[in-house]
Parts: C-alpha cells; structure tokens; sequence
C-alpha cells in the first residue's frame, strides 16, 4: 500500500518552509519536493508565489502534520487550499515528484 499524501498549498516559499518544519517536527513524515506556481492574478494575493508542500507517510501522521502545518501557514500568510490523499494510485504517485522550483 502507498503512503498517504498531504498536500498543502500556501503563499509563498518562507511561509512553506515554516509550515513544513511545524508538519514535520508534528508527526513521523517525509517531504516529498516542494512545488511552486505564480497563478495569472498573481499580483492580487498576498505573496505572489503559491508553494505545494507534500507530505508522505501513515494516514494519521500526514494527518497531524497537516493539521500543524494549516495552523503554522494561516499564522503567516495563509493556506490556499489542502487535502490528504490516503491512498495514492500509480500515476499520482509519478505526479508527486514533479517540481517547478528550479525552473524560471
């Protein structure tokens, strides 16, 4: 069985740093790579740059790392939006590696 995926989306890098350490210092999870896009009404939100954070592991720990990392995120700039995936299939699985941070 794959590991559940929590996925997370903030505004901006240092506010999904800060709510991927809370998730993590929260619960026994991993981080997949973080991912980012600049939506075309970027200008309007409050950071200009939304990040995915995705955690991985047993259904209650990606829970509870979620949990710390929503309450972390919305102390700082906000969470766009957040969903915990129990139990990903193959082609999801192939998704969650996919990154745009290096990318311009």
């Amino acid at each position: 069985m794959a590991q559940a995926a929590g996925i997370l989306e903030v505004y901006g890098l240092a506010t999904a740093f800060v709510a991927a350490d809370a998730g993590c210092k929260a619960a026994n999870v991993s981080l997949e790579v973080f991912d980012k896009n600049k939506p075309a009404n970027a200008d309007a939100l409050p950071v200009p740059l939304l990040v995915c954070i995705k955690f991985r592991g047993d259904v209650a720990a990606v829970t509870a790392a979620m949990e710390a990392g929503i309450r972390t995120a919305e102390s700082m700039t906000g969470v766009v939006q957040h969903y915990i995936i129990p139990n990903p299939e193959e082609g999801t699985e192939k998704m969650m590696k996919i990154s745009a941070l290096d990318k311009e």
